[in-house]
């Protein structure tokens, strides 16, 4: 019987790098993808193939398929068939800039000819067609809206949203404390100044005579960069449940992009569930439901990959009783596809990159999928899922039930309790509770339990037991103790 928390199958889509044969058409037309292949007649006018393919290029690329007309009532020619490509080169080159695309070719679709044309992905270009600029919405080529355009200019243009002046930012909007600890932990650099550092990194830009940060100096030196770049934040929640419900455990991660790096891995740390085996000397230990490396990574390339000209959503981070999601605006970069994620190299944001990379949280030359996957496999997990959602990239983990001890031994919770989410050090006091029969716990017996966690801490975890309704409090200051509510 298959695992509940395998993730569901794949669709497979033609992606247009590939060769394309008469079983991925039908598989495309049967899954009603019209956003990537159009079909188009033998005589069908070359300003409707130039449209189709203007639009495709500017979005996610696709497939047009052109039938081949012949030009007397005998069967279709090899006359016929260099017709039909010479019409398609010659609707690629009436778009502004010339579309450069496969050579087309010609395969058989339940027995007519077709000449297939291939829009491959992430052309360098933005496209226009008579003065027009168009995407592909559904079947539809629609005209670009300002904001879009603006996107696509900045994503495969020479400018770029990070190296653009931060607006209304000055010089002094920068933490220059942490600027000078960066450049104080760099090699190689010649003994430059800091200032020097930042415009070398694409941080800094002279306006004039004076010199002002750019996106990418904000996001990652900024005092508020929030002020300046809205949306540029990590919303991270816990769920009780396999969705989205009212017990739930939320914190808004803000600051630089460093430090939302540093508080996304203390909330995962916090707020994942943690299963407990007896190790070969008897030894309690401790097992999360995911690899925390493979979650940082996860957490490390949406940070530095999301495309932060959007400013109407964030990266949220949700995990689920399930499965974890991590979500990006702004869909795969450049010639990045579902297909090629785990070897193809490309960024929006070279200098965040470079820099994260200095301050070592990311390897400079990929992504680091493959990692990830081979730490799920290790783990026995299943593969990572990754799909493109309407505004941008998901992926997500799905994890095995919670561990738990021998079938002999007494078993934790899962990170749920009558409910209610509860960390970690709290299923142990839950646990000494229920399966270890004691009728009350004190503060000093769950700092037994968790002898590296400070007094505090362990208070505030009993008290906020309390505060929902699992523990009651009896007794005062040092004589109190802690007994469940039935």
């Amino acid at each position: 019987m298959a695992s509940t928390n395998s993730p569901p199958p794949r669709t497979r889509f033609f992606e247009p790098s590939q060769t394309l044969t008469e079983k991925d058409v039908l598989a495309l037309l049967a899954a009603g993808r019209s956003d990537v292949l159009d079909w188009l007649p033998g005589r069908a006018p070359i300003s409707d193939v130039a449209e189709i393919l203007a639009a495709m290029a500017n979005a996610r690329g696709g497939t047009v398929l052109l039938g081949v007309a012949p030009r007397s009532d005998k069967p279709v020619g090899v006359d016929d068939t260099e017709n039909a490509v010479n019409r398609v080169l010659e609707a690629a080159l009436s778009v502004q800039p010339p579309l450069i695309i496969p050579l087309p070719q010609l395969i058989k679709v339940q027995g007519t000819p077709m000449v297939v044309v291939q829009v491959p992905r992430g052309m360098p270009y933005v496209y226009a067609l008579d003065g027009r600029y168009l995407t592909r919405e559904g079947q539809l080529n629609s005209p670009l809206i300002p904001n879009a355009l603006r996107r696509l200019i900045l994503e495969r243009g020479d400018v770029t949203f990070e190296s653009e002046v931060a607006r209304t930012a000055q010089k002094s909007d920068l933490d220059w404390q942490q600027v000078e600890a960066y450049a104080s932990s760099l090699s190689g650099m010649g003994g430059i100044s800091p200032e020097q550092i930042l415009i070398k990194r694409g941080c800094l830009i002279k306006k004039g005579d004076t010199l002002q940060p750019t996106n990418a100096g904000i996001l990652l030196f900024g005092k508020d960069p929030q002020q300046f770049i809205r949306g540029s934040d990590i919303t991270a929640a816990r769920f009780a449940g396999a969705e989205m419900g009212d017990v739930f455990t939320r914190q808004d991660i803000t600051g630089t992009l460093p430090q939302q790096i540093r508080r996304a891995e203390t909330f995962l740390v916090d707020n994942l569930r943690k299963g407990v085996q007896l190790g070969s000397n008897m030894a309690r230990q401790e097992q999360l439901e995911y690899p925390l490396k493979a979650v940082r990574e996860l957490v490390v390339n949406a940070v530095a990959h999301r495309d932060y000209s959007i400013h109407g959503d964030g990266i949220r981070l949700y995990l689920f009783s399930d499965r974890l999601e991590i979500t990006s605006p702004g869909g795969l970069p450049g010639p990045v596809t579902l297909a090629n994620i785990v070897n193809e190299r490309f960024s929006r944001n070279s200098a965040i990159v470079q820099i994260l990379s200095d301050m070592g949280f990311i390897e400079r030359l990929g992504y680091g999928v493959d990692r990830v996957i081979a730490l799920m496999q290790e783990e026995g997990l299943p593969e990572p899922q990754f799909e493109e959602t309407a505004g941008g990239f998901q992926v997500m983990l799905f994890n095995r039930p919670a561990i738990d001890d021998d079938d002999d031994e007494p078993g934790l919770f899962g990170g749920i309790f009558r409910g209610q989410h509860i960390n970690r050090r709290q299923e142990f006091a839950l646990d000494f509770l229920v399966n270890r029969r004691n009728a009350r716990i004190t503060n000093k017996d769950l700092q037994e339990l968790c002898p590296d966690v400070h007094s505090e801490t362990l208070r505030r975890d009993l008290s906020d037991l309390v505060s929902r309704g699992i523990l009651i409090k009896m007794g005062e200051k040092r004589g109190s103790y802690y007994v469940l509510k039935k």
